[in-house]
């Protein structure tokens, strides 16, 4: 994990967390489980994302392992990220975790209905 270094005896869920966190890294993850993507393409399907922090985002993600970064000896350079098999695997692992998020939400808007 870059810039962050885990006490070996901190929960397992913290670290987990703590690979994810910020506003950005779960909806990268999710767009590269598709597939492959160059940077415009994230940039484009995730407004209000900048260059500056997409790019700090997935160097991060590539610190610790989850994606893999391509880069094509053309001109213009081209780059490519895709997720890593331990990429996938966390991509998996936090599926029950998006159901739950999911189930969550409609339980929030059912008990935001006005009754009738």
């Amino acid at each position: 994990m870059t810039r962050r270094r885990q006490d070996p005896d901190v929960c397992g869920v913290t670290a987990a967390i703590a690979v994810v966190d910020g506003k950005w890294k779960t909806a990268l993850l999710w767009l590269l489980e598709s597939g492959p993507h160059r940077p415009a393409e994230l940039r484009r399907k995730l407004p209000g994302l900048s260059e500056k922090v997409l790019t700090e985002a997935l160097r991060e993600m590539a610190a610790d392992g989850l994606v893999h970064r391509e880069v094509y000896d053309v001109l213009p350079p081209k780059t490519v990220y895709s997720l890593t098999a331990f990429g996938r695997e966390l991509s998996e692992a936090l599926a029950p975790l998006s159901d739950w998020g999911h189930r969550h939400l409609k339980n929030l808007a059912e008990a935001a209905r006005p009754a009738s």
